[in-house]
């Protein structure tokens, strides 16, 4: 084989080896910061790691929520009509957060099995439900998890 050839043959391989350990790289780290949507009746159902960060949805169950005196922390529970998750948030809770509602937390789980949220998100009228917040209510047979309304950028 001819010295160029070989040469350029080489820098091809080497191009070729850089591409695909970027692309597994990239495919790792994309892996390692998903954040999976789970049900209270997939989180009783599983058993998962504490450090864990997944977005739990549900309903904000009635009688549930509790605020601190002197800050800002709350908690309540969530529920998709099978299963209940207790949450606790430090924070500025969405205007429209109430019993009854059908919400989205960000956050992990503790060993004592309270999610610890760091961010809520609300439905944003009375027609809308977030999509994975409605099937997982529906699967649960929930009166609530009726087909999600689609967002028409009203209200």
């Amino acid at each position: 084989m001819h010295p160029v050839r070989r040469r350029r043959l080489f820098g091809i391989l080497i191009i070729l080896v850089g591409v695909g350990v970027a692309a597994a790289l990239l495919t790792w780290s994309l892996r390692q910061n998903m954040l999976y949507f789970i049900s209270p009746k997939d989180v009783q159902a599983q058993s998962l790691p504490p450090d864990r960060a997944f977005r739990l949805g549900g309903l904000v169950e009635l009688g549930s929520v509790r605020r601190a005196d002197d800050g800002l922390q709350v908690e309540f529970v969530v529920t998709d009509g099978v299963a209940s998750v207790p949450v606790r948030f430090d924070g500025i809770l969405p205007d429209l957060f109430r019993e009854g509602q059908g919400i989205i937390a960000r956050g992990t789980l503790g060993a004592d099995g309270v999610f610890t949220a760091a961010e809520v998100l609300a439905k944003h009228d009375e027609n809308y439900m977030p999509p994975e917040v409605a099937e997982a209510l529906r699967e649960a047979g929930h009166p609530m998890g009726g087909q999600p309304v689609e967002d028409n950028g009203e209200g």
